[in-house]
């Protein structure tokens, strides 16, 4: 099959360059056949420079008409078959781009990519929406997809040309096919040093546009790498985007963020780095905002935005916290502590004084409670607050300090609202008491004043002993079965 496509090139190619000037139906056939022969790997090989010239004359020739069209305010005689040429054209040039780089440089050598952008913007500028023009603009996107891939020219020969305009103009199409075509060109012709040049006045914007794609369009692939990949690898950039963002797109960039902190460990000294700046900024985040949750005690208000991304901000930390290359920055971190305890009193005191989210119940009924934003809020609190003591002697003494011992004590029982409190309680006294005495003594002396549930510090694989009128907090060895 590819040995006759091969042989058929010569004859395609001479048809096409007999077909230039003819009427717009025989250039459509000639362009269309052409098409069909550059799916295979070998004509593509073989294709001369001369093809690529021709297809050029033809593109700048529908080009030269819908404009002359537009500026006569008439109507194309033949529009329907301008825009399909348009649309064969460049589905011609998108096929014998694949996977060929001499292609892809002849291209981009005779002006392709500039005459494809100044196409694009034209005929978004047509006031129709039919599925003519629309095939017409995907074809076109996913032609400057493949000149881009794997080639460095190409990909800064499209920025030059299209940036930021033609990425502003297809990230807000009506079409969802242009705007997934669109991500793709973008993804592969960014890289460190542009995703820089999109902190520049109004580059921000298609920063913007690509966050908002991802969250009205979560199939979109091309969009979350984009974010993943490399958007997120620019903490000033992440600054900018969350100051402009809505509280919900502030909640769909926090989910973003946990997906990658989630994702592995970071091995390199720069990643390190990097996950290390997006903590401080996502730490003071939630420091300035956290009282925000709080609003969640009025049934009105279980839907309230700033909560929502109080509570990701959290499930962030608890993630970053978790690692052990993140860890031991964020336990130095001034305040994040004290505003976890202080946080975890607020919510605790609330759950108290009425009866709402906070409120520590055994008996779940029906859905609603279930699929409330805060369930597990005050667990993933003492969860944060224990991963920063771990093997941390100031932390733990800070939390004593703070009279928080005895708040993640009062927090230990079963508790529908928060699952696995108790777990994360009997970690986080574990974390506070290992090689603190002080905090062993604390508890040791709760319990004998009946402060302390020794059933929960049994739960806790902790007991109390009397050594020398001395208390002592030690670990229950379990009994061999």
């Amino acid at each position: 099959m590819a040995a006759a496509g091969a042989g058929a090139l010569p004859a395609a190619a001479a048809r096409l360059r007999r077909a230039v000037a003819a009427a717009p139906e025989t250039r459509l056939e000639s362009v269309r056949a052409l098409a069909g022969l550059f799916r295979e790997e070998q004509p593509r090989e073989m294709a001369k420079e001369s093809i690529f010239r021709d297809l050029l004359e033809i593109l700048t020739g529908a080009s030269s008409e819908i404009e002359q069209a537009d500026k006569d305010s008439c109507e194309l005689v033949d529009r329907d078959t301008c825009l399909l040429l348009i649309a064969e054209c460049f589905r011609c040039l998108r096929n014998a781009c694949v996977e060929c780089a001499k292609n892809q440089h002849v291209m981009r050598n005779l002006g392709l990519i500039s005459t494809s952008v100044h196409l694009i913007k034209l005929l978004h500028g047509i006031q129709i929406k039919e599925e003519l023009l629309l095939t017409a603009l995907r074809c076109s996107l996913q032609f400057l997809g493949n000149i881009a891939a794997g080639n460095g020219d190409s990909q800064n020969s499209i920025w030059k040309c299209a940036f930021p305009d033609l990425f502003l103009t297809c990230l807000t199409y009506s079409d969802e096919k242009i705007v997934a075509y669109c991500c793709m060109v973008l993804f592969t012709c960014l890289n460190s040093e542009k995703v820089r040049e999109l902190l520049y006045p109004g580059n921000l914007t298609v920063a913007l546009h690509v966050l908002k794609v991802y969250k009205e369009q979560l199939e979109s692939e091309w969009s979350f790498l984009i974010v993943t990949d490399h958007l997120l690898k620019c903490p000033e950039l992440v600054k900018a985007l969350y100051a402009k963002l809505s509280n919900q797109e502030r909640v769909t960039l926090l989910e973003l963020i946990m997906e990658k902190v989630s994702e592995k460990n970071p091995v390199t000294s720069e990643e390190i780095n990097l996950f290390m700046r997006h903590a401080d900024f996502l730490a003071g985040c939630f420091k300035e905002k956290c009282e925000a949750v709080l609003k969640l005690t009025s049934a009105a208000d279980t839907e309230d935005e700033e909560a929502l991304v109080t509570i990701r901000l959290l499930d962030v930390l608890c993630e970053m916290t978790s690692n052990n290359g993140q860890l031991e920055h964020l336990q130095a971190l001034p305040g994040l502590l004290e505003t976890a305890i202080d946080t975890l009193r607020l919510t605790h005191l609330a759950g108290k004084q009425a009866v709402n989210i906070f409120t520590a119940t055994h008996t779940m009924t029906g859905q609603e409670e279930i699929s409330h934003p805060a369930v597990g809020f005050k667990s993933h609190l003492i969860r944060l607050i224990g991963n920063l003591c771990y093997k941390n002697k100031e932390n733990q003494d800070k939390v004593y300090e703070l009279d928080g011992i005895p708040l993640i004590l009062d927090n230990c029982s079963i508790d529908d609202n928060n699952p696995f409190v108790n777990q994360w309680a009997v970690y986080a006294i574990r974390n506070l008491t290992e090689q603190n005495e002080r905090n062993q003594e604390l508890i040791a002396q709760m319990e004998e004043k009946g402060l302390a549930d020794n059933s929960a510090l049994e739960s806790m694989g902790l007991e109390i002993e009397k050594r020398d009128d001395k208390l002592i907090l030690r670990s229950v060895r379990k009994k061999p079965s």
